[in-house]
């Protein structure tokens, strides 16, 4: 295995646990788990109500959904079920959350449709003129789940190695060698979750993709501990269709807290989470990749609010105040960033959908920002289900 965030330590949790007495190692980068998209989002169980009928995200988040619930419990890790409202604040918006509720309900999620008055009789701090209630959604730390799972992983006997940077993957037609500077290993098979390594570890192995990773950085801020009762539910606005984001929303935190955000701005450092922060053979790639040119002209009015709304704190704070209009900027107060691994096809298309590959000896999973925290043990399965020990199985 490499990769050591929550969808890679799920994963080596189902491989251990369908083929006991096999030799599992965990190879990852970090100092620790979940360092990078797991421990920086706003903590929330999806519930599947965006993603395309018929697609990896709608069937996986869905089933992800009541598992990392009934899992939280199961390990006493506290999680809250508190709904969440898809607020629209004028009439484009509202047809889109029209939109949305049908999509809902060929996805088999529960939602209530709601005018503006029980809106606000809902939450009266928030308005718009009507809402998606979606009664399933809640929160976690998904660190604490990540944790959990890879206690489950070493009790089985999994090795998980930190600090190990992979250099090199050789597959034969029998065998896989992982190279790092201290050490390699070679196995029957092996499971790629690189997040925002993915594209480069897909390089390594030979395979011939046609994308790149492009971080683009999620800057949240949070409200002061006195003004986290604003709200009791998750308050997110209609999304864009034609974009992977959901927007910047309101999220209560499972430790308390209540966060704004996040954003979606274009990094030049795929694990950089300071504002400002270059890595400049990140910078090179996206600069120099067609898609990415093809993405800054389809979408330079977006990329230009968001720059604008980084910038400044008031343009992000008028996206805010959209739905719930009391919010001051003193109410914005610095939280740490998180980075999206979002795959851009050389076309320019942002990839909506969770990206999966297979060669004979291994799976490398390509594509999978939010929601992959909620659905890290139905992606797990899926990945567990294309891998075989005893025999090479061919690409999908």
């Amino acid at each position: 295995m490499i990769g050591g965030g929550i969808v890679g330590v799920a994963t080596a949790r189902r491989l251990v646990e369908r083929y006991p007495g096999a030799r599992l190692v965990l190879v990852e980068k970090a100092a620790g788990l979940g360092a990078h998209q797991t421990g920086h989002n706003s903590g929330v169980i999806h519930s599947g109500i965006y993603y395309e009928p018929g697609s990896l995200k709608a069937e996986l988040c869905r089933r992800g959904a009541q598992w990392t619930k009934d899992f939280a419990a199961a390990q006493d890790i506290p999680y809250d079920v508190c709904g969440k409202l898809l607020v629209a604040t004028d009439a484009a918006e509202y047809e889109r959350m029209l939109t949305l509720y049908e999509r809902s309900v060929t996805n088999g999620v529960k939602v209530e449709l709601l005018d503006a008055a029980e809106l606000v009789r809902r939450e009266p701090r928030i308005t718009g003129v009507g809402a998606l209630f979606v009664p399933g959604t809640g929160i976690v730390d998904y660190r604490k789940i990540t944790a959990a799972l890879a206690e489950q992983v070493r009790a089985a006997g999994g090795e998980i190695v930190l600090g190990a940077e992979i250099t090199d993957i050789e597959e034969t037609d029998t065998a896989v060698t992982v190279s790092s500077p201290g050490g390699a290993w070679t196995a029957r098979a092996l499971v790629v979750c690189a997040g925002l390594q993915a594209d480069r570890m897909a390089r390594l192995a030979g395979l011939p993709i046609d994308f790149r990773i492009v971080p683009f950085r999620g800057e949240y801020y949070q409200l002061p501990r006195e003004r986290a009762g604003l709200v009791r539910t998750l308050i997110y606005p209609v999304p864009d269709p034609n974009l992977p984001f959901l927007g910047v929303h309101l999220s209560p935190t499972i430790d308390g807290e209540l966060t704004v955000g996040p954003n979606a701005v274009l990094g030049l450092a795929r694990e950089g989470y300071r504002k400002g922060s270059v890595d400049l053979r990140d910078a090179r790639e996206i600069v120099g990749f067609p898609g990415m040119h093809r993405v800054a002209r389809t979408h330079v009015k977006t990329g230009l609010r968001e720059l604008r709304n980084s910038l400044f704190k008031r343009g992000y704070l008028a996206e805010c105040r959209r739905y719930c209009p009391e919010l001051t900027r003193a109410d914005l107060r610095p939280r740490p960033a998180g980075i999206r691994a979002q795959a851009v096809l050389r076309d320019g298309t942002l990839v909506h959908d969770f990206m999966i590959e297979r060669t004979a000896r291994s799976v490398h999973v390509l594509n999978a920002p939010s929601p992959a925290a909620t659905s890290a043990m139905p992606i797990a399965e899926y990945i567990v289900d294309r891998i075989r020990l005893d025999q090479a199985t061919g690409r999908s």
